[in-house]
């Protein structure tokens, strides 16, 4: 092969590889600008799902552990205070109604004859209206005063407040008081009984 035929063919062929590379090249470059031509799309807004709970809880009512009514002569009344009387509602219901009742055991001293008993009947409850109330709902004494006050029972549960209606958690409070009749039998000694309050 002569010389002039040889730088030819070299010609042709560094020709035919820059055509290629630019169609290499070229094509590269169509890809991307293809695809940067096709914009994200748009959301300049969005959601996220919450959710929490309610949680419920009881009902409870707490009492005095001990009271003192003072003293008094047989055939006399002895009156005072129990003490506060709360109720504590926080089982978050649609119905937050709810009853709270009192009864009684017998009060004695010494061995317990009946000159040395007091029976429940012998002891007027008495709740008065409520000192404090947190919650909606129509709460209701039992007894409005010591002139309403009630003979309390071993076996009858005494109505002491009620809660009607209402929603979610409430509490009341009140302050009851108690007489006792003493007879004129009755013995002198310390008298000791319990006095006990539910609610449902």
């Amino acid at each position: 092969m002569g010389a002039p035929l040889r730088a030819n063919l070299e010609k042709t062929e560094a020709h035919c590889m820059r055509i290629a590379k630019f169609f290499v090249v070229g094509g590269s470059a169509a890809v991307l600008i293809a695809g940067a031509a096709i914009p994200a799309a748009a959301q300049p807004t969005d959601t996220t799902n919450v959710t929490f709970e309610v949680l419920a809880g009881t009902l409870d009512i707490v009492t005095p552990e001990a009271a003192d009514l003072g003293e008094g002569a047989p055939g006399e009344d002895i009156a005072g205070p129990l003490g506060p009387v709360t109720v504590d509602d926080t089982r978050s219901s649609v119905d937050a109604s709810w009853e709270a009742t009192v009864t009684a055991t017998a009060f004695q001293t010494g061995g317990g004859s009946d000159p040395e008993t007091i029976t429940p009947e012998e002891i007027d409850y008495w709740s008065g209206p409520a000192t404090g109330s947190v919650g909606n709902g129509t709460l209701t004494p039992g007894q409005d005063d010591a002139a309403a006050a009630a003979p309390l029972s071993a076996t009858v549960p005494l109505v002491a407040f009620t809660h009607v209606g209402g929603t979610g958690n409430n509490t009341a409070t009140w302050e009851p008081g108690l007489i006792v009749h003493l007879r004129p039998e009755n013995i002198a000694g310390v008298y000791n009984g319990t006095v006990t309050h539910s609610v449902a």
